[in-house]
C-alpha cells in the first residue's frame, strides 16, 4: 500500500487553490503562469501536477468552465458574440470551435434549441446535468 507524502498533500492543496481560482476568475484573461502562481508552483510543474491530479490540462479545465458558463448564458438568450466575451474568450472563432468540440453543436444551434425543460429544474441540478463532459486525454 502506497502512502501519500506530506509533499503530495501540500501539492494537492495548492492545486485545489488554483482550480478554485480558475472557477472564480474564468471570465478574466488567465494563462498557465497566472494559474501556476495561484498554486505557488512553476508553470511546468503546475501543468504536470494538475494533469496528473485532474486528468486534463489546466487550459482544458478552464475552457470547460467557460463553456459551462456559456451554455447558461446562451440558454438565457444572450448572443453568441456577447457570450464569447462574457466568459473570457477573446476570439469568436476559437470560442465557437471549442464549444462545438465539447458540446457537439455550434453555440448558435445550442442557443436556438428549446431549453424550457430545464426551467423547472433547480439551478444546482441543471448545472450538474448540463456540465460539459470531456473524454480524458491518454498519453
Amino acid at each position: 500500500m502506497s502512502r501519500v507524502t506530506p509533499e503530495e498533500i501540500a501539492d494537492l492543496a495548492h492545486l485545489r487553490r488554483a482550480r478554485d481560482f480558475m472557477d472564480r476568475h474564468y471570465s478574466e484573461p488567465l494563462d498557465v503562469p497566472a494559474m501556476a502562481r495561484a498554486a505557488l508552483m512553476s508553470p511546468a510543474h503546475f501543468s504536470r501536477k494538475f494533469r496528473a491530479a485532474y486528468g486534463e490540462t489546466p487550459y482544458s479545465y478552464l475552457m470547460t468552465r467557460r463553456i459551462e458558463r456559456a451554455k447558461a448564458l446562451l440558454r438565457q438568450g444572450m448572443s453568441v458574440t456577447d457570450t464569447c466575451f462574457a466568459v473570457g474568450c477573446t476570439s469568436l472563432g476559437s470560442f465557437s470551435s471549442r464549444f462545438t468540440e465539447i458540446i457537439g453543436e455550434t453555440p448558435s444551434q445550442y442557443r436556438a434549441r428549446d431549453h424550457r425543460h430545464l426551467e423547472t429544474v433547480p439551478s444546482c441540478v441543471t448545472k450538474v446535468a448540463t456540465r460539459p463532459r470531456r473524454i480524458p486525454v491518454t498519453s
